[in-house]
This record gives C-alpha cells, sequence and structure tokens, in this order.
C-alpha cells in the first residue's frame, strides 16, 4: 500500500466545507476500519495530541458511489515508510521527517477501497454539525479570556500572561477541554502548583455566582461588539501553527488553535456559563452558547 509522503491539506481554516481532491491512498486502519486519503480536504480531523473538537462527518462521493464519513483520524508516515495512526504516533506532531495525513474513515466500502485510489472525489463536510462545533470552540476560547479577566486579582506573584496583558490562568491550570454540538467543559487544576504560583484559591468555591456573574457580563458585552474572528494560516499543511485571533475591546486576543471558529462574534446570541468545583477541588467550566 503505497501513502503519501506530503502532508495533508486543510481548507477548513477557512471554513470550507466542501472539496474536490483525488484519492491518494485507501488504507485500512489498524482498528480493521477503511479509509481515504486525499491530497487536500475541508475535514478537520481529530487532534490526538489536545483533541478537544471532535472530527468533522460527512460524505465523499467517489467512483459513483457516496460514502459515509463517520470519522476523520490523524495519520503520519515517517521517512521509512512507518504508518501509524493517532496515539501510536511516536513522533512530535508535526515533526518535518514525517507526513501528516486526514484519514476520512468510512462507514464501509463497496469492494475493493483500493479501486477508488486515483478517482476524483468531492468531500462534504456536515456544515450544520460543524457550525454548532465552531460556535463551541469560539466560545470556548474568549470564555478563557473573559476568566482571565475576572480572576486576575486572585494572583499575588507576576506569571505569564495572555495576550491581553492578564495573567493567564487558563494556560496555567487546564487539564482538559472538550466539545459537542451544545458547548464545551474545561477542567482545571487548582493545586499546591497553582498556589505557588500565587493563584489564591480562599473562598473561590462559595464566589464562583459572582464570578459567573463578572464572566457573563464580559462576555455579553463582547458579544455586542461583533467582533471579528480569523485564524492566521502559515500554510495549508495539516500540522502547520495556526493562530486563532479575535479583536476584542482590550486589544488583539490571539491563542494557538488547530481547530474551526466561526466568522464573527455576532454570530453568538448569546453565551451562558457555568462554573462549579469538582470533587478534587479542581474549576470546572461549561460553555452553552446560543447561535444567532
Amino acid at each position: 500500500m503505497a501513502l503519501p509522503t506530503t502532508s495533508t491539506a486543510v481548507t477548513f481554516p477557512a471554513g470550507a466545507t466542501t472539496g474536490g481532491s483525488p484519492v491518494l491512498a485507501a488504507p485500512v486502519l489498524p482498528d480493521g476500519r477503511p479509509a481515504l486519503v486525499v491530497a487536500e480536504t475541508p475535514f478537520h480531523p481529530l487532534d490526538h495530541t489536545w483533541p478537544d473538537q471532535p472530527a468533522d462527518t460527512g460524505v465523499v462521493r467517489v467512483g459513483g458511489v457516496e460514502l459515509a464519513v463517520v470519522d476523520c483520524v490523524t495519520g503520519a508516515v515517517g521517512p521509512d515508510g512507518t504508518f501509524a495512526v493517532a496515539e501510536e504516533i511516536p513522533v512530535r506532531r508535526g515533526d518535518e521527517e514525517w507526513a501528516w495525513l486526514a484519514l476520512h474513515v468510512l462507514d464501509a466500502v463497496p469492494g475493493d477501497p483500493a479501486d477508488l485510489v486515483g478517482a476524483p472525489a468531492e468531500l462534504v463536510v456536515d456544515a450544520e454539525r460543524r457550525a454548532a462545533l465552531s460556535a463551541a470552540h469560539t466560545s470556548c476560547h474568549i470564555l478563557a479570556f473573559a476568566l482571565n479577566a475576572v480572576l486576575a486579582p486572585r494572583w499575588r506573584k507576576e506569571v505569564r500572561t495572555d495576550s491581553l496583558g492578564r495573567p493567564d490562568f487558563d494556560n496555567l491550570a487546564i487539564t482538559r477541554s472538550r466539545m459537542d454540538e451544545s458547548g464545551s467543559r474545561d477542567d482545571y487544576r487548582i493545586g499546591k502548583s497553582l498556589r505557588k504560583k500565587g493563584f489564591t484559591a480562599d473562598d473561590l468555591e462559595a464566589d464562583l455566582p459572582g464570578i459567573r456573574d463578572e464572566v457573563e457580563a464580559l462576555l455579553a458585552q463582547w458579544l455586542k461588539t461583533d467582533a471579528e474572528v480569523r485564524i492566521e494560516v502559515p500554510g495549508p499543511a495539516l500540522t502547520a501553527r495556526r493562530v486563532w485571533h479575535c479583536g476584542l475591546p482590550d486589544g488583539d486576543a490571539h491563542v494557538a488553535c488547530g481547530g474551526s471558529h466561526l466568522g464573527r462574534l455576532g454570530e453568538l446570541r448569546s453565551l451562558a456559563i457555568e462554573l462549579t468545583m469538582d470533587g478534587d477541588g479542581g474549576l470546572v467550566a461549561l460553555t452553552r452558547p446560543e447561535r444567532a
């Protein structure tokens, strides 16, 4: 089985949900599922190193048939031809000696998948699902900046700051982020390490209702600005280091991000927040965006 030695080009950072490209390979994945590799795709694959945004789903039309794309995962081909998928990839994401591939996992393929290699393919992402996931991802980022702003008075030492100059609680404390079509969940560890850095957690749980109200009020102000959201894209390769930007009233909020996003904050009608403490003393933030 010949696999590409050039990384997949992706168009989802610009918001694309459709595209056309030749089929380059049709590997069977280690778990037995058939997959297709194309030269360029609008599909967003799951990032196995920080699996916050789920993979796109949709269909691919090739060889006169329409095939359901039920998953999209990251694969990599090494300089010696080694093929690995997701967590089994033995090198750091973006290693320049490896080719990085979006693997379009199919529900089923009639006949021999290898017969599809070389054929032109039409790729169509489930646009409504993508829009919901993009809303969740954009909401997750602006929540982080709002949370940093509201929690800033709790720091008694100088620490790393976000792009708006505030102590970067989100970056320093986050342990896990997950999104679905309804919103996002971010988990923050508030332990000895964060306290040593200068974060004051005294009465944090009791203060959460007030913190939530401040965060929601700030987010409501930001949504009213209808600020532009854009993705800085240095190149088309799947693993190119992309950066999310949003022009908030206090400046250009930006953070490295490989996911998909809305085009403007005005695409959100509202953003509800829930803040709770988990059983281990950590903070859990839930976002529930309402699209306009």
